[in-house]
């Protein structure tokens, strides 16, 4: 795990260029997290450059420098369901031409379909699970539940996932 305790304290400074590394470390965790949640490139994108806004400008108010990635998560965890909010119909799944086919090769239709069908917060627990690396610790602070609680609901996606995608024999 990385140590950014020295970039948040240039960046809680106003220096750039620590924000900018502190960024780079975790944008694409971001945008894949965003995409994942909310299914449209478009809104994802939103989502990430508020996220990124509200961490920038409120990065003085980070009291423990090494969850960084926690703290950024959190914000974008708060910005996903406030957009999720705004949505009067259901969003079509990403197209083959999305940034989400270009980095993340899907081995089925189904599994895609599978993982849409989960509520947002198990897309969203998942997604930072698999594609994020982070831990239930992390994810627990995100999601205001306990890290055992991530856990099991962690267990039970994956073996409903399995279940869905496992052919009877």
């Amino acid at each position: 795990m990385n140590d950014f305790s020295a970039d948040v304290r240039l960046a809680r400074e106003g220096n750039t260029e620590a924000f900018a590394r502190l960024y780079a470390t975790v944008y694409e965790n971001l945008y894949h997290i965003a995409l994942y949640s909310l299914r449209s490139p478009d809104d994802a994108a939103d989502t990430v450059s508020d996220t990124v806004l509200d961490a920038f400008c409120n990065i003085k108010k980070l009291r423990s420098p090494e969850k960084f990635r926690s703290w950024i998560m959190a914000i974008l965890a708060a910005k996903v369901k406030k957009k999720q909010h705004t949505y009067y119909e259901p969003v079509d799944e990403p197209t083959d031409d999305s940034p989400l086919s270009d980095s993340f090769d899907f081995e089925s239709v189904e599994l895609r379909e599978a993982v849409g069908r989960l509520d947002s917060q198990s897309r969203l627990m998942l997604s930072m699970s698999v594609l994020g690396g982070y831990t239930s610790d992390e994810i627990s602070q995100v999601c205001g539940i306990k890290a055992g609680t991530v856990r099991s609901r962690l267990a039970r996606i994956k073996e409903k996932l399995r279940l869905e995608l496992t052919p009877e024999l």
